[in-house]
């Protein structure tokens, strides 16, 4: 302690560094609150574009399939009837 300043001085500079010390800490543990929430926001923005894709994606091979069934199930009534025309033209 200086004896060239008075004791109310010494206290009242320890006090406002203390707090300006106390400010900052402040400061930097609501930035970094900041950047956490920022990336977690990326993050759930980033799963849930993910899961709507793939609904996108298995909506789509579902239809698909779907054609293809409709389509196999034509082409082997298109296929019998063509068997059946040549049996009959075989047995004449």
């Amino acid at each position: 302690m200086d004896d060239d300043k008075p004791v109310m001085d010494t206290v009242t500079d320890a006090v406002s560094s203390a707090a300006s010390a106390t400010a900052d800490a402040a400061t930097t543990v609501v930035k970094k609150v900041r950047k956490a929430a920022k990336k977690a926001k990326k993050a759930v923005k980033k799963a849930v574009k993910k899961v709507a894709s793939k609904k996108k994606k298995a909506k789509k091979a579902a239809k698909k399939s779907a054609k293809k069934a409709k389509k196999s199930a034509k082409k082997a009534v298109k296929k019998a009837a063509k068997k059946k025309k040549k049996a009959k033209k075989s047995k004449r």
